[in-house]
Order: C-alpha cells, then sequence, then structure tokens
C-alpha cells in the first residue's frame, strides 16, 4: 500500500511538508509535497534546521502548491543537502519563487552576519546558513512550470493536475492520482484556499472526487468580517489618521496582501476618501512581487481589474498616483523623518523582521499613529504580541511603549474562512477521509467539530503519523 506522512504543518500553521511513499520494486518510490519553512518566534529555528538526512538523495519528484515561504522556504536546504530532481510547480508560481527564494537567502545572510559578529566577540563558533544564493540560484532551475488542469506524469505512476486555489498568484489546489493497492487512489491536498471576498484572485475550484482529503485550517474557528464593513473601517482609520496629524503604518505580505491594499488604496483615492497624499511600498520585495503581478493581469481576476481600469481611465499608472516605491535603505530611512500624513507598507507582516520594525522604532510610541494589521500573526511573533494587548515590547534591542492605535482588519485576509472551508469539503461526493492540517489546534478542533455537525467526519493528524491511502 502507497503511505502518506505528515511531516509539518500540523498542529500549526507554517512548515508544511508531506512525503508520499508510492508502491513499486524493488522499493517505494518517494516524492515529496511541499517543502516550507518553520515561522514564528526563534523557537522554530531549531526545527527550519534539522537535516533532512537520506531523504534529500532518495526523493524522485517534488510537488509545490504555491509560492509562500511556509510552503516553499526550504526547496534550497533539500538542494543543498543533495536534492537534483524535479520541482512541480505551476507557472507563476516558478515565476514568484525565483523573488520569494532570492530574498530568504538575502535576509538570512544578513541576520546571520550580525549574529555571527556577536559570536565571534563571544568566542563561539559561526552558524552556517540553511541555505544561500547559489543553492536557490540551482533550486530554480530544477523548478518545472506546468499549467492549470493538466495532468502531469510522476515517478511512480502518479498523476498530478493542479487547480486554482485563489490565495495568491499561482497558488494550486493539488489533485495526485495515486497507484496503492492494485488500485487508484485519489489525494486532494487544498493548498491555501483563498478568500472569495479578496480582491484581484479567482474564486477557489470546488473539486469533487477524491478519496483523501488533506484541507488548511488556518481559520477553522470563524468567518472573516465582510469585505464592505472592513473597507467601510479602513477608510474611518485613514481618516482618524489624518486628522489627527499620524501616520498609517501596514505591516504586509509582500505577496498577495501587499497588492491586495494597493488595490483598495486605488479604490478609495479615485472616491476621493484618501486625505494622504504619500504612499510608500517600502519592502523590495514587495516592489518586486507587485511588478510581477503587473505583468501577470491575465491570470487576475478581470472584474476586479475592470475597477480600476474605469476609474484610471485605462492608465495603470494612474492607479494609485502617489505610490512611493522606496527601494534603497535610504530612501526607507528618509521616510522616518516624516513625522504625519503617510501610509507606509512594509514587512514583514508578522513584524518579526523586516524595514517594518524600524518604522515602529519611529511610530509606535506615537498615539497619533494608526497600526493597521491585515493579516494573520502567528503564536511567538512581534505581530501577535502586539494584536494580544502588549502595553510594551521588545523592537531591534529597544523597549518600546505601544501608545499606537491598533487596528486589526481581519476582513482582508486571503485565507478561506470557517464558512468557506465547509462549502468547499461539502462539495465532494461520497464520504472522503478528512485530514485538518495548516492550523492552530483550537482552530482545527472547532472546525473538525462543525464539519461533523454537517456529515463530514475529519481528524486531525500529529506530526509523523503515516497512514495507508
Amino acid at each position: 500500500m502507497s503511505t502518506l506522512t505528515f511531516l509539518g504543518a500540523v498542529g500549526e500553521v507554517t512548515g508544511s511538508r508531506y512525503l508520499l511513499e508510492v508502491d513499486g520494486e524493488p522499493r517505494a518510490h518517494r516524492l515529496l509535497l511541499e517543502c516550507g519553512l518553520h515561522q514564528g518566534g526563534r523557537d522554530v529555528e531549531g526545527a527550519n534546521a534539522v537535516p533532512f538526512g537520506r531523504l534529500a538523495t532518495e526523493l524522485e519528484a517534488v510537488v509545490l502548491s504555491h509560492g509562500h515561504l511556509d510552503h516553499a522556504g526550504l526547496l534550497p536546504k533539500l538542494v543543498r543537502e543533495g536534492y537534483r530532481g524535479p520541482i512541480h510547480c505551476t507557472a507563476d508560481t516558478a515565476e514568484l519563487l525565483e523573488i520569494m527564494l532570492v530574498d530568504a537567502a538575502f535576509v538570512m545572510a544578513k541576520d546571520l552576519e550580525w549574529e555571527n559578529r556577536w559570536r565571534g566577540r563571544a568566542g563561539k563558533p559561526a552558524i552556517e546558513p540553511l541555505y544561500d544564493e547559489d543553492d536557490v540560484a540551482l533550486t530554480l532551475s530544477l523548478c518545472e512550470p506546468h499549467g492549470l488542469g493538466r495532468p502531469v506524469h510522476l515517478p511512480g505512476g502518479v498523476t498530478l493536475v493542479f487547480r486554482d486555489a485563489g490565495h495568491i498568484l499561482g497558488s494550486a489546489i493539488v489533485e495526485l492520482a495515486i497507484p496503492s493497492g492494485g488500485q487508484q487512489r485519489r489525494l486532494v491536498f487544498s493548498g491555501d484556499l483563498g478568500n472569495p471576498e479578496s480582491v484581484l484572485m479567482k474564486d477557489p475550484e470546488k473539486v469533487y472526487d477524491a478519496d483523501l482529503v488533506m484541507m488548511e485550517s488556518t481559520y477553522g474557528d470563524r468567518d472573516h468580517r465582510p469585505l464592505a464593513e472592513t473597507l467601510e473601517e479602513f477608510a474611518q482609520v485613514l481618516e482618524e489618521a489624518h486628522r489627527d496629524g499620524g501616520n498609517v503604518l501596514i505591516p504586509a505580505f509582500a505577496v498577495g496582501r501587499t497588492q491586495e491594499i494597493l488595490y483598495h488604496l486605488s479604490v478609495l483615492y479615485h472616491q476621493g476618501r484618501l486625505r494622504q497624499q504619500m504612499v510608500f511600498l517600502d519592502s523590495p520585495m514587495a516592489i518586486r512581487v507587485t511588478e510581477l503581478y503587473a505583468r501577470k493581469r491575465a491570470s487576475l481576476d478581470p472584474e476586479d481589474l475592470k475597477v480600476l481600469n474605469i476609474a484610471a481611465h485605462g492608465d495603470p499608472g494612474q492607479y494609485l498616483p502617489i505610490l512611493r516605491l522606496t527601494r534603497t535603505v535610504e530612501e526607507s530611512m528618509a521616510i522616518n523623518r516624516i513625522h504625519g500624513g503617510a501610509i507606509i507598507i512594509a514587512g514583514a507582516g508578522m513584524c518579526n523582521g523586516g524595514r517594518i520594525v524600524h518604522h515602529f522604532r519611529y511610530n509606535l510610541e506615537r498615539p497619533s499613529t494608526r497600526l493597521v494589521i491585515v493579516g494573520f500573526q502567528a503564536e511567538g511573533t512581534l505581530g501577535r504580541e502586539i494584536v494580544d494587548g502588549a502595553e510594551r515590547v521588545r523592537v531591534l534591542g529597544e523597549d518600546l511603549a505601544v501608545k499606537a492605535r491598533v487596528h486589526t482588519l481581519g476582513g482582508f485576509s486571503a485565507h478561506a474562512g470557517q464558512s468557506d472551508l465547509i462549502g468547499w469539503a461539502g462539495a465532494f461526493h461520497g464520504q472522503p477521509r478528512f485530514y485538518l492540517v495548516h492550523g492552530e489546534p483550537g482552530a482545527q478542533q472547532a472546525l473538525r467539530a462543525v464539519l461533523a455537525e454537517s456529515g463530514v467526519q475529519a481528524e486531525i493528524p500529529v506530526y509523523r503519523q503515516r497512514i495507508e491511502l
């Protein structure tokens, strides 16, 4: 019998990794579904550093749902340790990975430079990076891009098909037809399912046939606030910040969330409701991703693009004329001289690094500042501390009082909410086995309970659990 082993994103949102061992002679064919980075506090560093061991050389293929680092961020480490097989992904994901992984290696090198300087003074040995830019280049050369809906033949007689997950550019639901015990078993992995209310992305595709379903459960315990209400609150926050003379800080993930926030700012601008005169996109990676989205307009929702085109009279350069792209460190530092009237979008989305923490130093202790949280904040991150109401936080070695007004706008989530997940799960014919992944324990327990009410029995796997297909 073919088997599936859960190696990551069980009982947590990040670190996606699943091992498929497919019937074969003289030995099973080994395929890896996802190869994600664990994200959160410093305690995840040990998990990311664990060697792949023999798996790196025994794997015959890797399949990737999308380009977020919690799904793809350890691919270069796998390659560094010896993997040389194909990495199957959608065409848009392949282009996105070129931005994401290069940036990840660069940030890692910078962080280790500071860490090793301190270790050297303390007489401790230097730490090696998980991977470097050479590993990234080799990883990218192994990527094999595919279109949606087209069958791809993998080792062991496995057939792969990608479906649109509607989460970020290139994101996919993964369908795998797998030989097992003389039968064909169909495994469906949701990847990250998109929020149907989100702009720019198309709605996630429904899938109807499966024997086993792995479904994400990030927001399994709640629905998102309706987008119209979220946008109204967002506009009100911007208005209040303008009235009080403060800046607006928006920590945003470079892929997906940033482009969505820019879209909504563009709409507000053309409605005459954006009083600020400066919007800074202060993230080199987010800038590159935004430019990629602009080139990939055919992959985006045409109805959403139509709204912008009408407002800007067909000129993309007029979508948001007050937008300023700050690529260099010097340009970023110059923003700190602006004490009010600016909207600053910067990474990291969970506030655990990046340029946003530098803007915290200059803005977090000002009551006139508005901090707008637009994405999921994992446990152990600075963003989660602030959302949970911390009055003081440690930022770049300084103890800062949180005097800024904090607004959490969950309606901008790029993930499906509880009702969306139930609807997606309910589309399957028959009664496939369901396993809930990519969720914190509370969210998973809540989703399992409401799924049971609708007739879907779901299990919550544990780390290294191995099941037969």
